[in-house]
């Protein structure tokens, strides 16, 4: 049976068509005319890259390696004088998980028409906002099984597959981001992590593998984002606006079977620039849960207010450090106690501490870096050591891990400490 192309499916097919024409054009008669894609010049680059790690506690709901796997990124990109092309995509051997995949990153095409408008369309990589490592107003989808299992940093990062416009001003600037059909994180669901299952009042995994109901029609289950922004005296100021479904599931279904993604508007501030020798930012968002409105259904995620104040700066030479403040309150707080159908309730607040420390050595090719989670609601800590050598232009070496513990296994980090990890790679760029 023939089944429509998604959008993405058919940008990639347009972009290799743009990067093939070219040769394809050199066979035909000179006589038959210029093509569209002539002359196209095409850069290439990527990386091959091998890495791998083992938890460091014993974990009876998954498997001992964290991570093995063997990766190869091809990332094209073409800039002819009507606009950009991009293409990038990862074939890798998840030796882990016993199976091997592709996972196209990047495939649009970017145009400017006039001076006052720029458009990006097809997959991309999408961020805004202030915070380290900490998303308030940044509702693209993350990969936190990436970031928990020890891949490199670029893939909490998921693809969109968006519009993206962009509108410039004397008075502010505007980004517009459609999504025709919800992206969601790529979430904690058992496959590769061991998690808190309320229904089951313990930790689960493999054995309890989380399904979603995930809203997939294209243009009906869509998501709007938007940044209204403008520099004033060197410090950035911002607004935004979401329209969407919680990025992770926020809900369950009235079986409890399902795990749901329920309707979600975010609406938010930030303002970010320099503070005596550093740089401050703070950072506030709303999440109003639409489809709880009240805070009565037991089944769906209340709504909350998230605040964030971060400062970095330079300490000594090739040193930097960065603090950050977080907070989490849970919106009609009393009527979520009294719904509470299973398991220990959250805290009113959630605060969390974080504190990143980088140096850089050996004429700055050796990275040793350290960011740590605290949080003293939960009593939980998640610490992320990193040591990342240059050898030489091409090839990089780094080890790293990912370690949690805390007092209380329904936590957010407390309910990883049996995933903590350690993990090695190598890299070798082109």
């Amino acid at each position: 049976m023939n089944r429509p192309c998604s959008i993405t499916q058919v940008f990639t097919i347009l972009i290799f068509a743009g990067f093939s024409l070219p040769a394809l054009a050199a066979d035909t008669d000179e006589n038959a005319g210029g093509s569209f894609f002539s002359d196209l010049p095409i850069e290439i680059h990527g990386f091959y890259e091998a890495r791998s790690g083992t938890r460091l506690r014993k974990d009876k709901y998954e498997r001992e390696l964290s991570i093995l796997e063997d990766r190869l990124q091809l990332d094209l990109s073409s800039y002819p004088e009507w606009g950009d092309l991009k293409l990038k995509g990862d074939a890798f051997a998840d030796w882990a998980a016993e199976r091997a995949e592709f996972d196209l990153r990047e495939a649009n095409i970017f145009l400017r028409p006039n001076d006052f408008l720029d458009l990006k369309v097809g997959r991309q990589a999408l961020t805004w906002g202030t915070g380290d490592l900490i998303f308030i107003n940044d509702l693209f989808p993350k990969d936190w099984q990436s970031f928990f299992i020890g891949r490199d940093n670029e893939y909490l990062k998921a693809p969109s597959d968006a519009i993206k416009a962009g509108l410039f001003g004397d008075w502010a600037n505007l980004d517009i981001v459609y999504t025709p059909r919800f992206d969601h994180d790529r979430h904690i669901d058992g496959t590769r992590l061991s998690y808190w299952n309320s229904n089951l009042g313990r930790l689960a995994g493999e054995d309890a593998v989380i399904h979603t109901d995930k809203p997939n029609r294209w243009f009906r289950d869509s998501e709007l984002a938007a940044r209204l922004y403008k520099n004033i005296n060197n410090y950035e100021f911002a607004l935004y606006a979401y329209r969407g479904y919680w990025k992770s599931p926020g809900g369950q279904n009235a079986s409890m079977s399902q795990a749901i993604f329920p309707d979600l508007n975010v609406y938010g501030a930030s303002i970010r620039g320099a503070i005596a020798k550093g740089i401050g930012n703070l950072e506030v968002g709303y999440y109003e849960s639409a489809d709880d409105m009240s805070g009565k259904n037991a089944l769906v995620d209340n709504s909350q207010m998230r605040y964030l104040a971060g400062y970095t700066q330079e300490i000594a030479k090739d040193f930097t450090a960065g603090v950050q403040y977080y907070l989490e309150q849970i919106q009609d707080f009393s009527q979520y106690k009294k719904s509470l159908v299973s398991g220990p309730a959250r805290d009113k607040d959630r605060h969390l501490l974080t504190l990143r420390l980088t140096k850089l050595l050996m004429n700055q090719n050796l990275r040793c870096s350290l960011f740590t989670y605290f949080s003293p609601s939960d009593k939980d800590v998640h610490m992320r050591p990193n040591i990342n050598y240059k050898l030489d232009d091409n090839t990089a070496l780094e080890i790293g891990g990912n370690i949690f513990f805390g007092d209380y296994s329904n936590t957010f980090f407390g309910q990883l400490q049996n995933n903590t990890n350690i993990y090695a790679g190598i890299r070798y760029s082109f």
